[in-house]
């Protein structure tokens, strides 16, 4: 093995490492959100839009990481790359929040 492949195997390596360890704490941090979700779920009769795109996001982030990690590609993921878009909700719909109404800015406090 020449020593240009050598280095730079050993640097490939030392980034799947780096890569576990990011998929570890996503891997936690996507259950916290399932949990989260599944309480959110239970107490407004609809899962929440942000938990939902956030969670895809996630999700194909570690999708990413595993792309990478059995040598599928040599793209490295976030944050070498761009973080993925959330996909269209493909289950129920989101519990919307209507935004508080507000004043015009234009118009004079009423005391």
């Amino acid at each position: 093995m020449n020593e240009s492949k050598y280095e730079s195997i050993v640097l490939r390596i030392v980034w799947m490492l780096v890569f576990l360890l990011v998929w570890q704490v996503a891997q936690l941090l996507l259950g916290g959100l399932v949990l989260v979700q599944l309480v959110y779920r239970l107490v407004y009769g609809a899962p929440s839009g942000n938990l939902m795109s956030f969670g895809d996001s996630l999700s194909q982030f570690l999708a990413q990481i595993g792309r990478f990690g059995s040598f599928h590609t040599e793209q490295k993921p976030w944050p070498f790359a761009d973080w993925p878009a959330p996909r269209a909700p493909e289950g129920e719909a989101p519990h919307v929040v209507p935004p508080a109404p507000h004043p015009a800015r234009d118009e004079e406090p009423k005391l």
